[in-house]
């Protein structure tokens, strides 16, 4: 096991010179972390899990095993992404172009994921760029992400939609008043307004 200060990186992985690990954070068997990543402190990427070229995460995320976040994704800070969740980043992927000739790295235009702060994205999920998974904001197992997800809208489906809200917790928020939900958990209590929901001051 090679490690870097204050990171845990196994021998099989293949971490690029380049990439920025933080501190406290663990890169597992046969994962791969591109040139140019950086992921901030107390990140976890799993077993066979993959990290693009530039790709940026915050602090606190986990990348459980066999995901595969191609660049140019953004993760704040914790996010969680399942086993086996794909983010893509190609409108039109092609491996050849009309003429039938291969295409190079620079001829398509790449397009990201962006996951806002707190969201989790469910086992063998795919979120087709670009689209943004809003705060704290839940992607069901093997659900198909085509337009934006709002913040603490549970989605699920194929394409994805909204099933319900779900709070800081992640359990299903409780509606308490005409437009006033609150969380079983935690007793956070949120507002809704026009298919919107947001924290009470």
């Amino acid at each position: 096991m090679t490690s870097r200060e204050g990171v845990r990186i196994v021998d099989s992985a293949d971490v690029a010179d380049s990439a920025v690990i933080g501190a406290g954070s663990s890169v597992w068997h046969l994962a791969q972390v591109r040139e140019e990543a950086v992921l901030g402190e107390g990140c976890i990427v799993g077993r066979g899990a993959y990290v693009g070229t530039g790709v940026r995460m915050g602090r606190h995320c986990k990348l459980q095993n066999y995901a595969l976040v191609y660049e140019p994704a953004v993760l704040e800070d914790g996010v969680f992404v399942g086993p086996a969740a794909v983010f893509t980043n190609d409108h039109y992927p092609r491996s050849v172009t009309p003429d039938g000739d291969l295409k190079r790295g620079d001829d398509w235009e790449a397009v990201g994921v962006t996951c806002r702060e707190g969201s989790s994205i469910g086992a063998r999920a795919v979120c087709v760029a670009p689209v943004t998974i809003g705060r704290w904001a839940m992607v069901a197992a093997g659900s198909v992400v085509t337009k934006d997800v709002p913040d603490f809208a549970l989605v699920a489906g194929v394409p994805a939609r909204r099933i319900r809200w779900v709070g800081r917790a992640g359990e299903s928020l409780e509606q308490t008043g005409d437009h006033e939900w609150t969380c079983p958990r935690t007793g956070e209590q949120y507002l809704e307004h026009d298919d919107t929901l947001t924290e009470a001051s």
